[in-house]
């Protein structure tokens, strides 16, 4: 009797442990981290979600809707914004935000811009779309720093 109430408080333990742990946080992808798996995992796309046109149609894309705030552009401020936000199984960007701020000006224009954002080719996973996200800098500064970092386009 004894062992048998022992078994039942171990479970109980072990049940309440568990039921404490955090959610599993979500794939996040990063520019030049993706790469076939053998095996890949059940969370994780076979293939990336894709702008269309690619890099390169991302960065004129940037060059074209981003208007470097006048805040900004008095007090010389350069650099990235780095936003996140989810790419849906409809290739539509949902959910902005910034995960590393610049100034308050540049972080209201990342956001406004990822807004204007054209649908995406969506992540796949066994051909079927998947909701992904993505980690994406926005880029601030005059043209001649203004660049996109480029991911690879092939799978290794």
């Amino acid at each position: 009797m004894k062992h048998l109430l022992f078994i039942f408080l171990l479970v109980g333990l072990a049940l309440q442990a568990r039921a404490q742990q955090p959610a599993k946080a979500p794939t996040v992808l990063k520019p030049g981290r993706m790469q076939a798996q053998a095996r890949p995992a059940a969370n994780r796309p076979d293939v990336p979600p894709q702008f269309p046109g690619g890099a390169q149609a991302l960065s004129e894309f940037f060059q074209q809707q981003i208007k470097y705030p006048e805040a900004a552009r008095v007090n010389k401020i350069t650099g990235s914004v780095l936003t996140a936000f989810t790419i849906d199984t409809d290739g539509r960007v949902s959910s902005p935000s910034v995960v590393k701020r610049l100034s308050p000006e540049c972080d209201a224009e990342a956001l406004r811009v990822l807004g204007t954002m054209p649908a995406w080719k969506p992540a796949t996973r066994k051909g079927q779309p998947v909701a992904i996200q993505v980690q994406l800098p926005v880029p601030f500064g005059d043209a001649s720093t203004l660049k996109v970092e480029k991911g690879k386009t092939k799978f290794e």
